[in-house]
């Protein structure tokens, strides 16, 4: 009986301390019902179509499969995807901390916006993850909406970046007729202070994600700025040119853009 009583004891102590400890808050709240590793489209499994997406060796898809429309679900609103954002996070504030700044304030780190500094979740849970083609109208909607939330990885790698003295830039594929409400998210979702916030204009409209952005940094580096770090979640904002000093990889299994 002196063992069972001490066991109930050891139980009810460590029932009484996982009460105290602090779970991370998701991103949002919702999970879909079915979404596995085993999955397979045409013999491949979902998981490896992921891996591909993500190292691009397949480009230019237009869709994620629709065998695969659960598993991406079920990858996005879990704990892999905040583990896998969290350890490109941590890669790059290692890297930004061994750097030694100018101090003129010319150091700058280029983010993305979508999914990689705000999230887009709550709308992809209500919409679907990516079988169905993209729906402009709907996503505008949401964006007027101001309300998506921030990745919270990325929100902190971007105070540590504050805090190290690097000058933020907020390079987006958003449109220029979307500053207002742009701006509005960013500071409610913490993103309070930034050196510049460049959105596509008109000249830009037929231009891919690729040219669009090599060009936007290639005038930040005319104006002396050095970019020291860059980070999207779409390969097109890494790759072409004046990449920057170092170039960071946020996961994003749900759109491609060229």
């Amino acid at each position: 009986m002196e063992g069972i009583s001490l066991l109930i004891l050891a139980t009810l102590i460590a029932t009484s301390h996982a009460s105290h400890v602090e779970i991370p808050r998701p991103i949002h709240l919702l999970r879909p019902q079915t979404g596995a590793g085993g999955h397979h489209i045409q013999g491949i499994s979902c998981f490896s179509w992921r891996l591909g997406v993500e190292t691009n060796n397949i480009r230019d898809w237009k869709t994620v499969p629709l065998s695969c429309e659960d598993y991406v679900g079920h990858y996005m609103l879990g704990d892999l995807y905040r583990k896998d954002c969290k350890l490109v996070a941590d890669a790059a504030a290692l890297y930004a901390q061994n750097l030694k700044l100018a101090g003129d304030g010319k150091d700058i780190w280029v983010f993305d916006i979508d999914e990689t500094t705000l999230s887009n979740l709550p709308y992809y849970a209500k919409h679907g993850f990516g079988a169905e083609p993209y729906n402009s109208t709907q996503f505008n909607e949401w964006v007027y909406t101001g309300k998506a939330p921030p990745l919270p990885e990325n929100l902190k790698l971007y105070k540590k970046l504050l805090s190290l003295g690097f000058k933020i830039v907020f390079l987006t594929g958003r449109a220029e007729n979307q500053r207002k409400i742009t701006v509005t998210n960013l500071k409610e979702a913490g993103y309070h202070t930034w050196e510049k916030l460049l959105l596509r204009g008109s000249s830009d409209e037929n231009t891919t994600g690729v040219v669009y952005k090599s060009g936007q940094r290639k005038k930040l580096e005319k104006k002396g700025y050095r970019i020291l770090g860059n980070m999207g979640d779409q390969w097109s904002d890494i790759l072409g040119t004046h990449t920057g000093n170092r170039t960071f990889k946020v996961p994003d299994p749900m759109y491609y853009i060229s």
